[in-house]
């Protein structure tokens, strides 16, 4: 215990350096001079005032004149050997140094007058040791070695002073048992150590005393500029504080975050460095595994050796982390025991070289002491701490990176026929990459609690047990007993998650072909009925979302009462037990802060066990995956001897070839033994899974051979080996695959990458212009791109544009033309082209530009028969053999039958292309949709472009404000989005929030009061009796009784309070989510169709998917936990104010600093994180591009480049993830060391306080007790802070997308004032018209006036973009009309409801929609039919038949976009849908393109027959098809042009309509 202050005359103490006691033995030197302690302490003042002296010249005057010149980061260019040790060995000088000020000034209090040398040489001591590391980092950053001579000769002299006073202790009988004695030896030891590191310096480096120094490159990374992750590579202070990252979080307050401020990741970070690590353990463990080569426990120890050394350091930094928090309840333990303690303080008893000595105990013993300690121990714990979550997570991140680049390799190897069987479908591979990778990496995060949560446990409950005894280990049961419980709860949890996640998958993919078919559903006014279907899906998801809610807010719950039902079980039981029970404030409070860190492990158990239990199931299905098939596993050798005159002539040889798709089935391809002619066009033709894909596959070694031999010839390749190569190694089996050049290959199905169309085609080539526009023009591409926004730079792919089944197959095509390979392999190119387009690549592309200019080896699988005389040579499969081989005379002559059939068919396809229309060409129709496609697309570009002229034209002259402005919205919280999300939950739940919240907190801090007030009052009560001064046994006697009472009642009140908080909050969140999802979808699904044509459908979709997972999930989580946070930093606060209101004052300064870390913090994470997640997208996308086209990548030999490409994206995604680490440890790191602050100011005013002015012991404990629990609650608090400013961006989209104007679906005229069969008849009266689509834009029908008649057949015909489909729109009002007016059967359809006039029309839209669902919903949705009249429709459609061949009829499946149909069918059942609703009115927009001219000819039969009495609207894209219409409409630019019957505007020769029909012919 310190000593009490009485008033005495402190001003007659004087002050000097040895003290001015009545005695003389300070300044007595009788006995030599260095027998003096006072002139032994003046001695070690030399040392440090000598490198002070040196020192500052140096770092002040003229300091980094020369280190300018070093054009590398020399702020992080570590060149000296001992560098670590030295500032470990500084850090530890300092800690002892400050012992000895305090064990000075504590030793000091004791005597008369001041003696300064017991600390100012500590102080000045202190004062070097900071000079010299500072002067040590500038030295080594700017490699100036001489001037460390410097620093020699300081730890020379301070080594020599400290050695020669402690030999004087020594001298003078001053042992262990003296505290002074034991830092001056430890002082000598650390001097001593210091000096060794620097004469180590010298030894290596060699700038004194040798005649040549030893110079040093800095590492490769930091030569390189890009290189901005520097933790690596920055001084231990720096790495613990992050101090390297105050520029890059503070320069993320003026500009953006992106992928180049970031930079390049460290060499030793890089994902390929990582991989070579995992691959050699891989293969030292490989050849110690006696089981299974993929064994799961084989790939643990390969992990454990690759990446578990980093792992052991995060796992001994996080014991000593817990251990050091076990510092905080011991410490506020002795503070307040310390306090409390009435006796007189302690006088030393020992006294020599004139002054006091104390011992450890007695230094102790100081309530002062402690509380700088126990600050200390809060910063090296804190820093501990968070350089175990770095190391760990860094660990998980670079083992991440070598998982997925070791994923990648294997994917490259594969056996095709794992893809073609089934066994790993892209999806499989996705999620490894995706789910797989990252449960690795968090386990790997995690896995240090492992061995430091029994560590911490065990711990706990000992010094519980030392404080409480057994009523402790009864506390600590009740924690124990409800950890299965929130195991339980956590599994609950896990599953209610899963399950909300498949009903929201189902939710996405219902509103995905809602959105789709948005146009059909407005047409048809189905809205209603896929609304109800998406909310019935969302009512399921809810659901799930409930038991989510309510498992989450157990666990909440869970989480805040356990520590209360502890506390308040072990307390009962201890003042129970025992009769002379000890409950002081320091036994009390110091078991209420070790409750709380006790419960910290076990919440932290389940979370643990569970990604234990996931990192399990992931490493086996990596094993799985690992030890799946790959190409190329031939163990046969087989040499085949070629002659010259083979070896020249033939470019490839299959000889006896036996190949299959599995290892166990029977061969696909049997006897196969062909020559494929160096130079020349080779065709295989044959029946449609006859095996000639599989030929092509075979020959790149894409199968699994039994038997044979597939022979490359290099000789003749562009990519030869050498000459010297000899003839066994270039036919052996075993290389045969590894040894061909490479080989372009256009698949059957297209593949293509989420890149431009001009990367596509020149797929890493060089750019050759005049080789490009061959190419394009060979393909005819060239139409195409010119309706592409960006031309050839515009993406396509899933990112990008979404092209037609034709175009990619023609950019495909290209690709493979493109090419500067020998060998061109073609599987069915023209399939999906139209005959005219194939005719001309055939001519162009095959003939002319592969064979005739570039003689090369071209390969092509066709049924197009007309073709084969232009072949050099053909190979004829049937049944997966070889037919026939040879040139087409050779076939005549060896095999007249098959010729005659190839003759026969080849003429009928003569036919076909002779009858291709031109104009109406699939071809055309794909044009026309893409245009379509780009002119929505083009009008939200000029939209965009208007707004941002406009901006500009505001901010011209005044950028810089515009710049601060936008800088300002960065920073600043979107509070109108919290206001939208809050005033959402209703008049109930908020306010139930907001006070059950507040008045948790406050019973929270009352029961802690309580026990303040308890402890504080029994104390006092003991002291009484140790004093005797009780009068009476009642006197003497404390009764817990009615304290107990209290406490019970209040703990009882907080648990339940607990429990409505965490039930408030997610039911809050539930409301939330259901409100935002519903007035959402209502929004959408009734917004004009022009908003769906000018934003894009991923836009929409994310509002629906990521948008609202956020609202549903993650919104009420972090509101929940900022909340908490903030309310237990705010009581915290309050309550170690009304302790000490001096702590106000300091305050201040310390939410100056809180406010300006919180607010740089904030907008670096965001942009972290937006980053971290952009970049994961392409790197996913790289995995299933390269699965999805992996023949074509291995055909052409492209294997590195891709590889290259997947390292690239890996490290981009890691360099994100490692500054999103480093940033939130940055934050981490600034918020615990405030919080120590907080607890030094708390600890330190209120022993002030309760020295001098009698503060209760209970109260100083209660402050210390929450001002420990602030630094955690502070970085808790800025965490979710910035999560909810990431989150509430989702808030804000859905907000703005709920603003949108919806369709008028109100009419003027009463539903029941209409007709019930209107319309009847059918009488159309267009009168003086004009349509638009926005009424920003232009109109595209203009005064337009038209008469149809019942029953009429009108067709409409014009070149695109004349007005034709917006002619057909206006009959449904689904574009604007501005002026004039339509009447059918007398009624103005701008005056009838929207829905009522839409449903009893009919329309056949050019797209055909089908949803997925059965036959029968898809004719019918409304169930309004019944099976005969949908049989019927079937009948008409030409359909019946098809139908009744599927299993279910009616009931059928069909699945998304109907993809089990051809297109063409898919028409046909839109044409069956349209004649299911009865319409007197039907309007026929380009329906038949889709079908062949034969099925058209019928259904225009049939539409003239089962409507003969009904009004048919024909937009014609075919002019033959409306000659036998009753009225003709020719439109040009929205007017109309020519109006008449077919036959009189056939006469005029020179009109429009007689020249369509004559270019028709």
């Amino acid at each position: 215990m310190m000593p009490r202050h009485n008033a005495g005359p402190i001003i007659t103490m004087s002050l000097s350096f040895c003290g001015n006691d009545n005695d003389t033995a300070a300044y007595n030197v009788d006995s030599g001079v260095l027998n003096n302690g006072c002139f032994v302490d003046a001695l070690n003042v030399v040392p440090h005032v000598f490198l002070l002296f040196i020192t500052f010249p140096i770092l002040f005057i003229g300091w980094g004149s020369q280190s300018s010149k070093v054009h590398i980061h020399h702020s992080t260019w570590l060149h000296f050997p001992g560098h670590n040790l030295r500032w470990i060995l500084t850090f530890i000088l300092l800690f002892v140094l400050v012992c000895e000020i305090a064990e000075g000034i504590v030793s000091d209090g004791f005597t008369e007058t001041r003696h300064l040398h017991l600390y100012m040489p500590a102080g000045m001591g202190f004062m070097a040791a900071i000079t010299s590391i500072i002067y040590y980092h500038n030295i080594e950053t700017s490699n100036f070695p001489k001037l460390l001579l410097a620093l020699l000769v300081y730890w020379t002299l301070a080594f020599v002073t400290k050695t020669i006073k402690f030999a004087k202790f020594c001298e003078h009988g001053i042992g262990l048992s003296q505290l002074r004695f034991c830092i001056a030896a430890l002082l000598a030891i650390l001097y001593g150590m210091l000096l060794a590191v620097e004469v180590n310096v010298i030894r290596m480096r060699r700038y004194i005393f040798y005649k040549h120094s030893r110079e040093v490159k800095p590492p490769e990374d930091l030569q390189d500029l890009g290189v901005r992750f520097l933790q690596p590579f920055v001084n231990l202070l720096s790495k613990c504080t992050y101090w390297w990252m105050n520029r890059f979080i503070t320069t993320a307050h003026k500009r953006p975050i992106d992928i180049k401020a970031i930079g390049k990741l460290p060499f030793a970070m890089r994902a390929i460095t990582n991989y070579v690590l995992l691959k050699d353990a891989y293969e030292a463990q490989k050849k110690k595994a006696l089981v299974g080569l993929q064994d799961t426990k084989m790939i643990w120890r390969v992990l454990r050796q690759a990446f578990g050394r980093p792992i052991i350091l995060s796992s001994i930094f996080r014991i000593l982390a817990d251990l050091l928090g076990f510092a905080g309840p011991l410490c506020i333990s002795g503070i307040v025991h310390h306090l409390s303690d009435e006796h007189q303080a302690f006088h030393p008893q020992v006294k020599m070289l004139g002054v006091y000595f104390i011992s450890s105990q007695e230094f102790l013993s100081n309530a002062y002491v402690i509380a700088v300690l126990l600050f200390l121990a809060l910063l090296l714990q804190r820093t501990f701490l968070q350089a175990s979550y770095y190391v760990a997570i860094e660990t998980g991140i670079n083992l991440r990176g070598a998982i997925e680049t070791k994923i990648y390799n294997k994917i490259l190897r594969l056996s095709t026929s794992n893809m073609s069987m089934g066994e790993l479908t892209v999806g499989q591979i996705c999620n490894l990459v995706a789910i797989d990778t990252n449960q690795l990496m968090w386990f790997f995060f995690l896995s240090p609690n492992l061995w430091a949560m029994p560590v911490q446990i065990i711990v706990g409950v000992f010094l519980l047990y030392y404080l409480l005894g057994i009523s402790a280990l009864i506390g600590a049961t009740v924690i124990m007993l409800l950890a299965p419980v929130q195991y339980f709860v956590a599994t609950k949890f896990s599953h209610a998650q899963k399950s909300t996640l498949d009903y929201s998958n189902e939710r996405l993919r219902k509103t995905n072909e809602l959105l789709r078919g948005i146009k059909l559903l407005k047409l048809y006014a189905w809205e209603k009925i896929f609304h109800k279907s998406v909310e019935e899906t969302r009512h399921k998801e809810l659901t799930c979302l409930t038991s989510f809610a309510l498992y989450t807010s157990i666990s909440i719950f869970m989480n805040a009462a356990i520590p209360i039902a502890a506390v308040l079980t072990t307390f009962v039981v201890h003042t129970q037990l025992y009769e002379d029970a000890d409950l002081s404030p320091a036994v009390a409070f110091a078991s209420l802060s070790l409750f709380h860190i006790l419960v910290t492990p076990l919440f932290l158990l389940s979370s643990v066990v569970r990604s234990t239990v996931k990192a399990l199931v992931s490493v086996q299905k990596l094993s799985e995956f690992f030890s799946s098939e790959e190409i190329g596993e031939d163990h046969s050798r087989v040499v085949l001897q070629m002659n010259t005159e083979n070896s020249g002539k033939y470019q490839t040889i299959v000889t006896n070839g036996f190949f299959t798709w599995t290892s166990d089935g029977a061969p696909t391809l049997s006897n196969i033994d062909i020559k494929i002619p160096y130079g020349q066009l080779t065709m295989i033709v044959g029946q449609v899974g006859c095996g000639k894909s599989s030929l092509l596959l075979a020959i790149l070694g894409e199968m699994q051979k039994y038997s044979g031999l597939v022979y490359w010839n290099r000789a003749s390749d562009a990519e030869t080996t050498e000459e010297g190569s000899s003839a066994e190694e270039d036919t052996s089996i075993d290389v045969e695959v590894r040894k061909r050049g490479s080989v372009a290959y256009a698949a059957q199905k297209p593949w293509l990458l989420n890149r431009t169309v001009e990367e596509n085609i020149t797929f890493g080539n060089p750019f050759n212009k005049q080789r490009y526009r061959a190419v394009i023009d060979a393909c005819s591409l060239q139409p195409d791109i010119d309706i592409l926004p960006q031309g050839d730079q515009t993406q396509i792919g899933e990112r990008g544009i979404i092209l037609s089944g034709g175009q990619r197959q023609r950019i495909s095509v290209a690709r493979s033309l493109y090419q500067q390979t020998n060998v061109v392999f073609l599987d069915d190119p023209f399939s999906a082209l139209d005959i005219h387009l194939g005719d001309h690549l055939m001519q162009d592309g095959i003939l002319k530009m592969l064979q005739e200019e570039e003689k090369r080896t071209v390969v092509l699988v066709t049924h197009k028969l007309q073709y084969l005389p232009h072949a050099d040579w053909i190979i004829a499969m049937k049944d997966g053999t070889i037919q026939r081989e040879g040139t087409l005379k050779d076939i005549q002559n060896s095999d007249p039958d098959l010729f005659e059939l190839w003759k026969t068919l080849m003429n009928r396809q003569d036919q076909e292309l002779e009858k291709e229309i031109v104009a109406g060409s699939k071809t055309a129709l794909e044009r026309k949709n893409l245009r379509r496609a780009m002119y929505s697309r083009e009008a939200l570009l000029k939209t965009l472009q208007e707004a941002e002229d406009e901006a500009e034209d505001m901010a011209e002259g005044d950028d810089g404000d515009n710049l601060s402005l936008v800088l300002r919205e960065r920073a600043k919280m979107p509070w109108g989005a919290c206001g939208k999300y809050l005033s959402l939950a209703g008049c109930l739940l908020l306010p139930l929030l907001i006070l059950s919240q507040l008045f948790k907190h406050t019973v929270m801090v009352a029961i802690d009061y309580w026990l303040a007030k308890w402890t504080s009052d029994a104390i006092y009560v003991k002291n009484e009796v140790e004093k005797g001064n009780c009068s009476s046994t009642q006197d003497c006697y404390f009764n817990h009784s009615s304290y107990i009472i209290v406490f019970s009642i209040l703990c009882c009140l907080g648990i339940v309070l607990c429990l409505i908080t965490s039930i408030a909050v997610e039911w809050t969140g539930l409301k939330v989510t259901k409100e935002l999802h519903k007035s959402l979808l209502n929004k959408v699904i009734l917004a004009p169709m022009r908003f769906f044509e000018t934003t894009p459908l991923g836009n929409i979709l994310n509002r629906f998917s990521s948008d609202t997972n956020i609202i549903d999930q993650h919104i009420p989580a972090t509101l929940e936990c900022l909340s908490r946070s903030t309310l237990l930093c705010v009581s915290a606060l309050a309550v170690i104010s009304y302790v000490t209101p001096v702590f106000v004052i300091a305050l201040v300064p310390l939410a100056v600093v809180y406010y300006f870390i919180q607010k740089y913090f904030r907008v670096a994470s965001r942009d972290l994180q937006q980053l971290d997640d952009s970049t994961q997208l392409p790197l996913l996308s790289h995995f299933s591009e390269t699965v999805e086209g992996l023949t074509t990548i291995r055909a052409l030999r492209e294997e590195n480049r891709f590889r290259q490409k997947l390292l690239e994206l890996t490290d981009t995604n890691n360099i994100a993830s490692l500054f999103l680490t480093a940033a939130n440890r940055w934050l981490e790191v600034r918020m615990e060391y405030i919080g120590a602050c907080v607890v030094l100011i708390a600890a330190v005013a209120s022993i002030t306080n309760s020295l001098y002015y009698g503060l209760a012991s209970g109260l100083v404990g209660l402050g210390l007790t929450y001002a420990l629990m602030i630094s955690n609650y502070l970085n808790w608090m800025v965490r979710n802070l910035a999560d909810m400013e990431v989150q509430l961006g989702a808030v804000q989209r859905i907000n703005n997308l709920l603003k949108i104007e919806t369709e008028n679906y109100d009419g003027l005229i009463s539903p029941s004032q209409i007709p019930p069969n209107w319309p009847d008849e059918g009488e159309i009266k267009i009168q003086n018209l004009s349509v638009r689509y926005d009424s920003t834009l232009k109109p595209v029908l203009k005064n337009v006036n038209v008469h149809i008649s019942p029953g009429q057949k009108v067709g409409i015909c014009g070149r695109t973009g004349s007005g034709k489909s917006s002619f057909s729109l206006a009959f449904f009002r689904m574009v604007d009309m501005f002026e004039g007016r339509i009447l059918i059967d007398g009624i103005d359809i701008s005056k009838l409801p929207l829905s009522m006039l839409r449903s009893r029309l009919s329309i056949i839209l050019q797209d055909p929609v089908l949803f997925s669902g059965s036959i029968r919903f898809n004719l019918d949705p409304e169930k309004k039919c019944t099976d005969s009249i949908l049989w019927e429709s079937l009948e008409i459609a030409q359909l019946k038949h098809l139908v009744k061949a599927l299993p279910g009829g009616l009931d059928a499946t069909v699945t998304e976009g109907g993809e089990n149909f051809s297109l063409g069918q898919r028409q046909l059942f839109c044409l069956a849908r349209a004649f299911v609703r009865k319409s007197s009115v039907l309007i026929m927009d380009e329906a038949t393109a889709s079908i062949d001219m034969e099925t058209e000819n019928i259904l225009q039969k049939v539409v003239m027959t089962a409507f003969a009495d009904r009004t048919v609207v024909t937009i014609a894209h075919r002019v033959h098809t409306i000659l036998n219409a009753d009225l003709v409409i020719v439109m040009k630019r929205g007017i109309i042009l020519e109006y008449d019957t077919p036959s009189i505007l056939l006469e005029q020769r020179d009109g429009t309509f007689a020249s369509f029909v004559q270019a028709d012919k």
